[in-house]
C-alpha cells in the first residue's frame, strides 16, 4: 500500500513538473502598439493610382474608436457625445435648403460602388453603393445586411424637416449619430457632391421612389 501512494505521489510530482515545464516555455508575445500597427500598414501597402497611402491615416475620432475596441467598458459616454456633437456641427446642410433631388438619379447611385478606387479614373463619379450595406427597392433582390434595412424608410417616418435634417447629417456624417459608425461620411469625405446627396434623399424620401411603394 505504501509502494503504491509513494507510485501515485510521484507521477503527481511528474505531472506537476510537466505543466510547469510547459507554462514556462510559452513565448510570452506582447501586443503591438498602434504606432507598430500603422507601420505595418504603411510597409504592407504602396501608392497605387488615385489611392494613396494617406488613406490609412485615422481622425481623431477613428483613433478614438479604435482603442474603444480594446478599451474595458469602450467608449467613453462624455467622449462618445463631444464626437458625435463635433461631427453634427460639421454637416453643410443644401445652400438652397431644397433636400430632394431625382430618385432614379439616386437609385443609379445607390447600385454603384466606382469611384476612388485604384482602378477608377481619377475625376470618376463616385457611387454610394448603398446595397452592400442595405435593402433599399424591393426590385433588387441582392442587397447586404450590415446596415439596417432602409425599404419604406420616408414612408414609416414622414417628411418632417426635423427626419429631412436628421437624413441628410446622416448621410454628409454618419458619426453625428453613432461615433463610430461603419458607415462612410459622404459629404463630409466629398464621396458625393451636393446633387447626389439630393438624388440619393429622393430615394428614400419621395412618395413615389420604389423605396416608398
Amino acid at each position: 500500500m505504501h509502494s503504491t501512494i509513494k507510485y501515485s505521489a510521484s507521477v503527481l510530482l511528474i505531472a506537476l513538473l510537466g505543466a510547469c515545464a510547459n507554462t514556462d516555455s510559452k513565448p510570452v508575445v506582447a501586443e503591438p502598439s498602434n504606432e507598430e500597427i500603422t507601420q505595418l500598414m504603411l510597409a504592407s501597402f504602396k501608392d497605387k493610382g488615385q489611392a494613396k497611402l494617406d488613406r490609412i491615416k485615422q481622425t481623431e475620432l477613428q483613433q478614438a474608436c479604435s482603442l474603444a475596441e480594446t478599451a474595458p467598458g469602450g467608449l467613453p459616454d462624455t467622449q462618445r457625445t463631444a464626437l458625435q456633437n463635433a461631427a453634427l456641427a460639421s454637416v453643410k446642410y443644401p445652400g438652397d435648403g431644397k433636400y430632394l433631388g431625382d430618385w432614379k438619379a439616386g437609385e443609379k447611385i445607390a447600385q454603384t460602388g466606382v469611384g476612388f478606387q485604384f482602378s477608377d479614373k481619377e475625376g470618376t463619379a463616385a457611387g454610394g453603393n448603398c446595397y452592400a450595406c442595405h435593402q433599399l427597392a424591393p426590385q433588387e433582390l441582392s442587397y447586404g445586411n450590415i446596415g439596417p434595412s432602409l425599404y419604406q424608410y420616408g414612408k414609416l417616418r414622414g417628411n418632417s424637416d426635423a427626419i429631412m435634417k436628421y437624413t441628410w447629417a446622416k448621410i454628409w456624417n454618419s458619426h453625428a449619430y453613432n461615433a463610430c459608425s461603419n458607415m462612410p461620411r459622404f459629404g463630409a469625405e466629398g464621396i458625393l457632391t451636393e446633387d447626389q446627396l439630393k438624388d440619393v434623399m429622393a430615394l428614400l424620401m419621395a412618395t413615389d421612389s420604389p423605396v416608398n411603394k
